[in-house]
């Protein structure tokens, strides 16, 4: 005799429940209440508190009748040069391929993009780089045939670079084969960065540039953070370690943006 009783939902632990309610929150940037409630088996008052703890954790961060994906905190870039180094010193390698000599580029601060200087510095020569990274301007200067021309600007300790209103005007006046920029985040809407005066910096680079290349491992799928500095409209291609899924995925095809995999030839 078959059993027509109807299947119930096996309910998940709290920890369980709060781990998938963040993994929601990284496929869509919102969430409601109700919704949750329904779909995890519980109550709203149980979503409520769950909501509230991922809040506290700085996990989430919380809206009237949800929550919307937190904002990606960034190490310190002493921290992140320690972070993944074989993923970036591959994706350096890759990027230096489309590079040619005498190219004039902009690159923008950071791990990956300093990774990508170093390697420049090796297998490139006659270049011209307008940069606002000190990191970056000290690796590309053991090449002595590479001109670099560092950028004005207010001095940022934490991130070795240089910020601010006279930076921007100074961009405004090149134009560059090339922009070669990180990200804390890429996310459906486009690169990211946790700092607000960084991503106007790389903003500029992107208008000033008639090629951009993007630099980021897996890492950054799906991250959240503060300002978002370019469409992927504005963006050639993606040079990283793993290939995207899902909504990202299919946000970097709907832009046509090459997205080319650091190790496959």
């Amino acid at each position: 005799m078959e059993d027509d009783a109807p299947l119930t939902r096996v309910r998940l632990s709290k920890a369980a429940r709060q781990e998938r309610i963040v993994a929601e929150l990284r496929a869509t940037p919102t969430l409601r209440v109700s919704e949750l409630a329904e779909d995890l088996s519980v109550s709203t008052e149980t979503i409520r508190r769950d909501l509230d703890e991922l809040e506290a954790r700085g996990l989430i961060n919380r809206t009237y009748g949800g929550a919307v994906r937190g904002f990606e905190p960034e190490p310190a870039i002493a921290e992140r040069h320690r972070l993944m180094v074989a993923e970036r010193e591959s994706i350096a390698a890759a990027t230096a391929r489309h590079v040619a000599h005498a190219d004039a580029l902009l690159i923008g601060g950071g791990a990956t993009t300093t990774h990508v200087a170093r390697r420049l510095a090796a297998e490139r020569k006659d270049l011209v780089v307008i940069t606002h990274s000190f990191g970056v301007a000290t690796v590309l200067a053991a090449n002595p045939t590479i001109t670099v021309i560092m950028c004005p600007g207010r001095y940022n300790g934490r991130e070795g670079c240089v910020f601010g209103a006279e930076t921007l005007d100074y961009l405004r006046g090149f134009h560059a084969n090339h922009a070669i920029l990180g990200a804390t985040g890429l996310t459906v809407d486009g690169p990211n960065d946790a700092d607000v005066d960084a991503a106007a910096v790389y903003h500029a680079m992107v208008d000033r540039a008639a090629e951009v290349t993007i630099v980021a491992d897996h890492t950054k799928f799906d991250r959240t953070a503060l300002s978002i500095y370019a469409g992927w409209s504005q963006i050639s291609r993606l040079i990283t370690d793993a290939p995207p899924e899902g909504p990202l995925a299919r946000a970097l095809d709907r832009a046509r943006v090459t997205v080319d995999i650091a190790g496959r030839r």
